[in-house]
């Protein structure tokens, strides 16, 4: 079976949602190409050799640049934090390497546009990682809205909510830094919601946000791994310079309208991450915390039994269902990533450009800037003119 040897720059949490993806590929889609996990690489010696022995990884090193270099790698895989990203995809594609890469794709619209033409330049297949389209349901979702079965397309809403740093002496952790992250609640989370709006309804056309900082300061940690962190023993404090939540009103080029929250500051929704979809003749409502279930209702059901049918994904006639369980045993958050995996694999090895690429990933960061500029200038923004 053809196999193609994959470095991979990261190794905290989505390194590690990343490497079971491909160390389970192979067992559940044979007949795929199979990902060689040849390297991992990371800033910290001691972290990053424990992370290759953990995730299964053949070797590490501590130096990208030479890991891009190397003759036997084939695809970089980016999870490091963005402000990285642009760096290593450019010098990636430049040495003829395929590209992977976590979201959001750059710091800015910039940014990202600058690696779309690297990766375009370079003719190299490239990906971006929104693994939530991947999951059975919302592709249920996606089914009916493409054959018309919901009918016309009236709202659009997306709600991403998390209470992780709720407490105000969370460690000022790298995610809550703009010159490393970008943006807080806003490109974490929100991207996620923008990017699932495009795969289902269409290109969003115009803009209207806000967005709030509830804890302007926080201590500064002392150790980081994943969403967790300490603080430092002398109670110094930064500035917390993402925003906490952001919410935003949206037109589609299509007609429909929708709206979208993404905030860390819901108390009790550890991750509730969630879209309903109303049209002229039906309605669904997907939550990620049930990630199997789709809520479904038609308009033409008769008037005695009208309401809501919960829908459970599982069965064969689901996305990527009859490789795993019998029906009605449910699949979990790390298989969205392997089923990212199987569309990187595939487009491999049919030759064309996965999907969702860095041109979704770009459409994504454009919306992204479009509600910042919304914010600065509290104003409606046209999304084409960025």
């Amino acid at each position: 079976m053809e196999k193609i040897n994959i470095g991979m720059i990261g190794y905290k949490f989505m390194g590690k949602a990343h490497s079971h993806a491909y160390r389970d590929l192979p067992m559940f889609f044979p007949k795929h190409i199979h990902p060689e996990m040849k390297v991992i690489c990371g800033r910290n010696p001691k972290d990053v050799a424990e992370a290759a022995t953990q995730f299964g990884w053949q070797e590490y090193t501590t130096d990208w640049k030479e890991l891009i270099k190397r003759d036997d790698i084939d695809l970089i895989d980016i999870n490091a934090p963005s402000d990285v990203h642009k760096e290593i995809a450019i010098e990636a594609a430049k040495a003829g390497k395929h590209v992977f890469c976590e979201k959001p794709l750059a710091l800015t619209l910039k940014d990202s546009r600058e690696m779309l033409e690297a990766v375009e330049a370079a003719g190299v297949k490239h990906m971006v990682g929104f693994n939530y389209r991947f999951a059975p349901a919302v592709m249920l979702a996606k089914k009916l809205v493409d054959e018309g079965r919901l009918g016309e397309i009236y709202h659009f809403r997306a709600w991403f909510l998390q209470d992780w740093i709720i407490d105000p002496d969370f460690p000022l952790v790298w995610r809550l830094q703009k010159e490393i992250a970008g943006s807080g609640s806003h490109g974490d989370l929100g991207a996620h919601l923008i990017d699932m709006a495009h795969y289902l309804i269409g290109d969003i056309s115009e803009v209207m946000g806000m967005s709030e900082t509830f804890i302007k300061e926080r201590p500064l940690p002392s150790n980081m791994t994943g969403l967790t962190a300490t603080g430092s023993q002398g109670g110094e404090k930064g500035p917390v310079t993402v925003d906490d939540a952001t919410l935003f009103l949206a037109r589609f080029a299509n007609g429909a309208i929708g709206s979208f929250e993404a905030t860390r500051f819901a108390t009790g929704h550890r991750s509730t991450n969630s879209f309903e979809i109303n049209g002229s003749k039906g309605s669904v409502i997907f939550d990620f915390e049930r990630m199997n279930e789709l809520q479904v209702y038609f308009v033409d059901d008769k008037e005695d039994v009208q309401g809501f049918r919960r829908v459970l994904a599982t069965d064969a006639a689901h996305a990527y269902s009859d490789v795993w369980w019998p029906a009605g045993h449910t699949i979990g958050y790390e298989h969205t990533f392997i089923h990212s995996a199987v569309e990187l694999m595939e487009a491999l090895k049919e030759d064309r450009q996965p999907v969702p690429n860095f041109h979704d990933g770009v459409k994504c960061q454009q919306v992204l800037e479009a509600v910042e500029h919304s914010i600065n200038e509290r104003s409606w923004v046209d999304v084409s003119k960025l």
